[in-house]
């Protein structure tokens, strides 16, 4: 494997060497110590698994999963704080959050492109928020699983990359209260409110409600307005949840969710800095009002019928100052005002069936689990599209999109012995696509597309699994909206993916390190390559993306995290991911891509980090999250430079009580998270890079308690 050698490489490699060397002396002294013994590890749930009951260790790929405990130490608003933690995950900006997320370099990079067309899912509670996964809030969740690879017997077209499956925590039946509030510098402002228990004297239904407001100034000055607050977040959401036992055979379960997101968007200007010069103020709004219902019959000692039916209705807002300064700012080449709003209606209707068998129902010799379903899709999306000139409409587009997923999907799991299991599974599903906008397009194409997995997974001693699968991923072809674009590139072909991978998962020392590591390779087919162009480089909005196929890339590397128990009071844990994602066959009109690293994949990610909890109830967290550089487009050769960013926690916690003060990016690292290279300054318009910066350093303080 190839990586580009530089000074942040060659710190990670001196880090990780420390932090190795130093186990062994940690083990020897631990051994005499008995009093400092600390418990065991265990083996945490992925809910994303089609078998809900199924462990990391049983699941054969690659999973990270953040349970409670790691989202509330190393959180502290939004699923962007933990992210870091995760190996080969990246995603980018342009966004006022993170919305698009790439796996192994694989995924979506903007909201720009046509029709929703995923790479990677992100599913909330059973609810498809895919494409708009802003509303990821940490507050009052239970768990988040990152699923690496693809995903082709379980969720089919939407994780040709992986899969982000989020769970928030379930009713209960003992009453309890929470109350949460934050303070912090930028302004920044956040309360939110819990409450469980049964549902009057039912034994048998519980409920619980969670309500969360965040306000933050956000990190940039404008210099027009004199104002700090024009990226500013205002984000709030509201979830209920029944969870009722109806008899014995039949459960049934309620999640309401609304997200109403109202955040400016004021990040770009001419100087890559922090102070902007917009005189039209950007919106980056979301409104989801979403629920889902999951109902589990048992059928005696066979089979469990479950069903997951799920609905949201979205209303996105975006709008941004194109030419990002004002008549002042441009001086002799104003009047040069562009502007461009983006109004989005989503609605999107998922219906599951699903048998899944009991042991008592086993088939080949009683050797073999089964599980079959049917999975159906609706989501309808129209967009219309406004560019503005010096306050006229310049360009005016809407267009309609409708697409219907039918899938039939089936797997056996067989125990060639008590330690050995070969999983088999297959996915087949058909996209029925309608499409047409007020310039005369009208498609409707269709799209077959099969995927799945074989996979061994065997316990050669207890705690310590080694796997193999080789799946095949797929995801659907789609179209590109842009008004400015010619009709032979409106359409594009689906994607495929094969994909190898190996792993072990173990518990070691006595059960107080876990271990994860695993190596994949895949092949894409028919590689969707998203790239730009500028058609009027007096014009800055006419900078467009599209997608389109290429021949081949291919995708492999290394993945790894560790949690080591050094004593019942302090821990180690970490994560690293290796990558060379290139192009095999990529030739554009003005440059020649083959052999080159794909967009938005970083050689290496990495997380190492100390946890110390005393018995006493003092707290204390740190993280430096790593990555490497990486372009930022399919379409230039510019590059984002590598990071590493540092975040502190510490605090106070107790039964019912608990007190921390953090620090976010606290040696204040400059990085950045999104860049684009086009011409948008006066007179020549230059092609030049111009780079949205990740937030600077910030710091607060966090409290809770519990009733």
């Amino acid at each position: 494997m190839k990586f580009t050698k530089h000074r942040s490489a060659t710190s990670l490699m001196k880090m990780l060497a420390l932090l190795l060397a130093a186990l062994p002396y940690t083990t020897i002294a631990q051994k005499s110590d008995d009093s400092n013994k600390p418990e065991q590890l265990s083996d945490l749930t992925v809910s994303a698994d089609l078998r809900e009951d199924t462990t990391t260790r049983e699941v054969a790929t690659s999973v990270s999963v953040l349970d409670q405990d790691t989202l509330s130490q190393a959180g502290t608003q939004h699923f962007q704080d933990v992210m870091g933690l995760v190996p080969n995950l990246n995603w980018s900006g342009s966004t006022s959050r993170p919305r698009y997320f790439q796996i192994r370099g694989i995924g979506e990079r903007s909201q720009y492109e046509g029709a929703p067309n995923p790479s990677v899912g992100f599913i909330i509670d059973d609810i498809d928020f895919t494409g708009i996964g802003g509303a990821a809030t940490l507050f009052d969740l239970q768990q988040v699983d990152v699923l690496r690879g693809p995903q082709g017997t379980r969720y089919g077209a939407n994780a040709l990359a992986g899969l982000i499956y989020v769970q928030s925590q379930d009713p209960s039946f003992d009453e309890g209260f929470t109350l949460e509030t934050t303070v912090g510098d930028y302004g920044r402002y956040a309360a939110g409110f819990s409450a469980t228990g049964s549902l009057g004297t039912s034994d048998r239904a519980a409920y619980r409600l969670a309500a969360h407001q965040f306000n933050s100034d956000g990190f940039r000055r404008n210099d027009f307005f004199h104002a700090d607050d024009t990226d500013s977040l205002d984000e709030m959401m509201l979830r209920g949840k029944v969870n009722w036992t109806v008899n014995p055979d039949w459960q049934a379960d309620l999640t309401l969710l609304l997200v109403d997101i109202n955040n400016g968007f004021d990040k770009w200007n001419p100087e890559n800095t922090l102070t902007t010069h917009s005189d039209d103020l950007g919106i980056d709004d979301q409104r989801s009002m979403g629920f889902s219902v999951r109902n589990t019959l048992a059928a005696a000692n066979n089979f469990d019928f479950i069903s997951i039916t799920s609905y949201t209705d979205s209303d996105i807002q975006y709008f941004f100052d194109g030419d990002w300064g004002n008549d002042e700012y441009w001086g002799e080449f104003a009047p040069y005002d562009f502007t461009s709003n983006n109004d989005r209606e989503r609605k999107n209707f998922t219906q599951e069936f699903r048998l899944v068998s009991k042991p008592d129902a086993r088939v080949f010799n009683s050797s073999t689990d089964w599980l079959t379903g049917l999975y159906l899709a609706q989501l309808d999306e129209d967009n219309v599209i406004n560019d503005f000139y010096n306050g006229d409409v310049s360009r005016a587009f809407d267009s309609r999109f409708s697409a219907m997923n039918i899938a039939l999907f089936g797997q056996f799991d067989t125990h060639i012995n008590e330690t050995t299991v070969l999983t088999t599974g297959l996915r087949f599903e058909r996209r029925t696509a309608d499409y047409n906008d007020n310039s005369g397009l009208d498609l409707s194409p269709d799209d077959d597309m099969f995927g799945g997995q074989i996979s061994i997974n065997h316990e050669w001693q207890p705690g310590k699994n080694i796997y193999a699968t080789l799946s095949r991923g797929y995801k659907a072809g789609g179209f590109n909206l842009s008004a400015t674009l010619t009709e032979d590139r409106r359409a594009y072909d689906p994607e495929f993916l094969l994909n190898l991978e190996v792993g072990i998962k173990a518990l070691l020392l006595d059960y107080r390190l876990s271990l994860n590591l695993s190596a994949f390779y895949a092949k894409r087919q028919d590689m969707q390559v998203s790239t730009s162009t500028q058609d009027d480089p007096t014009d800055p909005l006419t900078y467009t993306f599209f997608t389109g196929n290429a021949a081949t890339g291919k995708n492999y590397g290394l993945e790894a995290d560790w949690l080591y128990q050094i004593n019942r009071n302090l821990s180690f844990h970490g994560s690293l991911g290796l990558l060379n994602a290139t192009f095999d066959d990529y030739v554009t009109v003005d440059d020649n891509f083959n052999g080159r690293k794909q967009a938005h994949a970083p050689d290496y990610t990495f997380n190492l980090g100390m946890n110390y909890s005393a018995d006493s109830g003092w707290f204390a967290r740190a993280d430096l999250n790593g990555s490497d550089g990486f372009y930022f487009s399919d379409s230039h050769q510019q590059r984002a430079e590598a990071r590493e960013i540092l975040h502190l926690k510490v605090g106070y916690q107790s039964d019912s009580w608990s007190v921390y003060a953090w620090g976010r990016n606290v040696l204040d690292e400059t990085y950045a998270v999104r860049g684009f290279y086009f011409g948008v300054e006066p007179p020549d318009y230059a092609d030049t890079l111009y780079k949205h910066l990740g937030d600077p350093k910030h710091f607060g303080l966090t409290a809770q308690f519990q009733f």
